[in-house]
This record gives structure tokens, C-alpha cells and sequence, in this order.
């Protein structure tokens, strides 16, 4: 197990090597169409580990792969990317996660077949292998991709380290819901925090409740996500919305990894709330303005400029 000295956060869970073929002209099933086939590298986690290690924080990342060509791929990726996969699990004889999609001439998903099976894989004997590396974390960040294996981290390590729990879904919200009382930080989407809180979020008032509901459980720090009216807040201290004013989009897949990465890369840098708010939705607004997953832009240095640049409306309760 590599030893680490200098603080750092730990991310657990999913790789996922992305295949998408492209077709040129109408799509014909049963057929072998002309088009473009382009691979990249994906998941939550992954994701996120990956954006904490663009904008400089010491990242180390947890995951399972096989020991073929898209498992080496994700390793090489990683190291050029500056994040340590060293400790991840590499299964013998299996494959490393893969999503095949192929999309018609107007970009609409006509067909898909997924492989995760190798995620059945991690067990809790595994997680006890990394116990050192889990507890010295600063922090763990963790989805519900695996509610199994996130609960026994949850419960056996959260008094140890501090756990960021994105909830990933509204369908997976569920599954993570009594863990709760566990978690340092949450950052759910209005229709995940819905799930979580169990009643709809759809005024101001309804938000602040859902802000209350989740520090009385005992969550230090609440992020909901907003989409276009921005961002909710709460420490038990400050509480408020933060709204960048104008944003262009290309694609948003990644925009809640690249948050959740900021708040992070804040909560290292021992940001204020408020300027960790703009700094992790910066780097979501940077992701959503680019037409890749992870926008290879992203540095330190591009999310402060960009951040300082930008108008916010910010309002405090």
C-alpha cells in the first residue's frame, strides 16, 4: 500500500471506459454503418478524482478494474493526470467496465450495452486491505453507484475521516438515504435532495427545510444543486444561494462531478463557503461549456480567473 505524507483526499468507486460510435448518415439496424467511433474515460468517481487533480489537490483514487487493454488505458490516463489509482482492485480474467453506445446522425442514442459486473467484486475484505488509507484521508468521497460497499465505508470509517457522499441519482438516493446521520458533506440535485428529504423542493421555503432537514440529521455542510437558479447553501453558520449570471452549454454530463471536485479542492485550500460555492460552480460551468466530459482546460489557475470574472447574485438568509 502506498504511504502517503502529505494530506490528501481519497476517492471510491467506479472506472468506466466510454465507447460511442457516431453514424454519418440515417442509422440502419441489423447493419454495419459508416460513422466515427471515439473512447474516453468516465464514471463519478473517476471523474471527480481526476478534476480534484487538475486544479492541484492530492488526489488518490480507489477502483476496480480488469487486467486487460482498457484497464491499462485508465491506469496510464491517471498517472499522465497526476492521481494515484496504485491501490485500486485489478481482477484477474475480467473486464474493466466498459459503456458501448451507438448514437444516430442527430446525436440520439439508438442503441447501448453496459458491463459493470466486475463492481459485484469489491467486498469488504478489500475495503479492510485500504483501512490505513481510508482513516489518514482528509477526506472520502464516495456516490451510490455501490450502496453496499458505500455503506460499510460510511459506517466503519466515518469517524475516522470526513465523508462527501454524492447521491448520483434520484433513483440511487434512495439507497443512501439512512446513511445520513454519517456524513460530512452532501450535495444531492433538487430532485436527489427530494428523495433524501422526502418532500418536494419546489420554493424557497421548501429549499431552507431541506438545508434544516439535513443539518439536524447531523450534515455538516449542505450543497444542493439548483440548476438554473444556482446554488443552496448551509454550514449551521451561513446559509444562502450563489447564481453565476449567465452560462453557455454544450454538454452538461460531468457538470455535478466537476462540483463536486471543486468543493474538494476548496475544503483543502480551507475556503470560505461561500467562495467554495463559486470556485466548485465555475468548474462546473467550465465543464457544461465544452463539448468533453472533463473540459482539458481545467487548472488552478483557469477556474480563478474564470471565477473572478464572472457576476454572481448572491443572496443570504
Amino acid at each position: 500500500m502506498t504511504q502517503q505524507k502529505e494530506p490528501y483526499i481519497l476517492v471510491f468507486g467506479m472506472s468506466i471506459c466510454d465507447i460511442f460510435g457516431f453514424t454519418h448518415q440515417s442509422y440502419r439496424p441489423y447493419d454495419s454503418n459508416p460513422g466515427a467511433i471515439k473512447m474516453s474515460y468516465g464514471g463519478v468517481c473517476r471523474n471527480i478524482a481526476e478534476n480534484m487533480a487538475r486544479v492541484g489537490v492530492n488526489t488518490k483514487f480507489i477502483s476496480i478494474l480488469g487486467d486487460d487493454e482498457r484497464g491499462r488505458g485508465l491506469q496510464e490516463h491517471a498517472k499522465k493526470m497526476h492521481f494515484d489509482m496504485s491501490d485500486s482492485l485489478i481482477v484477474e480474467g475480467t473486464a474493466t467496465p466498459t459503456y458501448i453506445a451507438i448514437l444516430d446522425e442527430n446525436g440520439e442514442m439508438v442503441s447501448a450495452v453496459v458491463d459493470i459486473s466486475i463492481a459485484s467484486l469489491f467486498t469488504e475484505e478489500f475495503v479492510d486491505s485500504k483501512s490505513e488509507l481510508i482513516k489518514n484521508a482528509e477526506y472520502v468521497i464516495l456516490d451510490a453507484d455501490n450502496p453496499t460497499i458505500t455503506e460499510y465505508i460510511v459506517k466503519n470509517f466515518s469517524m475516522y475521516t470526513n465523508v462527501i457522499l454524492d447521491p448520483v441519482s434520484a433513483a440511487k438516493a434512495c439507497t443512501v438515504k439512512h446513511l445520513l446521520p454519517y456524513i460530512h458533506t452532501v450535495k444531492p440535485n433538487r430532485y436527489e435532495a427530494e428523495v433524501l428529504c422526502g418532500f418536494e423542493l419546489n420554493n424557497e421555503d421548501a429549499v431552507r427545510e431541506a438545508g434544516r432537514f439535513f443539518r439536524n440529521l447531523g450534515v455538516q455542510k449542505v450543497f444542493i444543486s439548483l440548476d438554473c437558479e444556482g446554488i443552496y447553501y448551509h454550514d449551521g453558520i451561513e446559509e444562502g444561494t450563489v447564481k453565476a449570471c449567465e452560462a453557455q452549454v454544450v454538454n452538461v454530463t460531468g457538470a455535478g462531478d466537476a462540483f463536486v471536485a471543486g468543493i474538494g479542492y476548496s475544503y483543502m485550500n480551507k475556503s470560505h463557503i461561500k467562495e467554495t460555492v463559486k470556485f466548485a460552480n465555475t468548474m462546473s460551468l467550465l465543464t457544461i461549456a465544452h463539448e468533453e466530459t472533463i473540459n482539458p482546460a481545467i487548472c488552478e489557475v483557469e477556474v480563478r480567473s474564470e471565477m473572478n470574472s464572472r457576476e454572481w447574485i448572491e443572496k443570504i438568509y
